[in-house]
């Protein structure tokens, strides 16, 4: 019987290589999205995984998401939580409420999505969570201490996490990305764009597929002496000790 992911953000840019990868992998793929329901509706027609639409960073809508697709489709078998907003801005004009955005979307959520489906995982002795971090939660970014700190406490949650329920057969890692290209990188100005992929030894933006195929690894059966690990994707860009 076919094994359900699920996938937050799970229809566009990264998410919806994600979605793309697992579903061509075997598993019923189940993509979460927050507001662009046109991209939804197509994603799911495209890739024929199923949709559900809530707010990650809302507990009481995880919950109940996260029950509707288990009636659906079956216990969730692998996590991904790739879900993620910006709120830019430098840190000494930055308000409460861009602060509280960013952690309540980027990491709150990583509870409220995780919680409700680690106990059966542990049950099962079988489990795989994947959180998409970033390059930014590794080495910080101007205008961007809320993201930076949210993606940093991604990675310190991943190596705990990993550790309570190894010998369980849950794994829990983590992705830490460069920038990719996406709609949102490739809305930056052009000038912009020269210099970043300037910083980037390898010369190129990465690939939502290549993310993608990361996660497959870690999703799979041959990745299951893999945990409490950070997996480093950004061209060289910056290199974690």
């Amino acid at each position: 019987m076919a094994r359900v992911a699920l996938v937050t953000g799970g229809t566009r840019g990264i998410g919806k290589a994600i979605s793309a990868r697992l579903q061509a992998d075997g598993f019923k793929v189940a993509a979460n999205y927050a507001g662009n329901s046109e991209a939804a509706e197509a994603t799911a027609k495209e890739l024929g995984v199923k949709v559900y639409k809530w707010d990650v960073g809302d507990e009481a809508q995880c919950a109940a998401g996260i029950a509707q697709i288990m009636a659906e489709l079956g216990p969730v078998d692998v996590l991904v939580n790739n879900a993620g907003i910006t709120r830019d801005g430098l840190f000494h004009k930055m308000n409460s409420e861009k602060w509280r955005d960013v952690l309540r979307v980027d990491l709150d959520s990583l509870f409220f999505m995780t919680r409700p489906v680690i106990e059966g995982m542990r049950e099962r002795g079988y489990g795989r969570i994947i959180n998409i971090s970033s390059i930014n939660g590794q080495k910080g970014q101007i205008g961007q201490v809320n993201y930076s700190a949210a993606k940093a406490g991604m990675i310190g949650f991943t190596k705990a996490l990993a550790q309570e329920n190894a010998a369980k057969g849950v794994t829990v890692n983590a992705i830490a990305p460069g920038y990719i290209d996406t709609d949102m990188v490739a809305a930056v100005p052009e000038e912009v764009l020269k210099k970043i992929i300037a910083a980037i030894p390898v010369g190129r933006l990465g690939k939502a597929e290549e993310i993608a195929h990361a996660v497959s690894f870690l999703a799979s059966d041959g990745a299951a002496f893999m945990t409490a690990a950070t997996l480093t994707m950004n061209g060289a860009q910056y290199i974690a000790g």
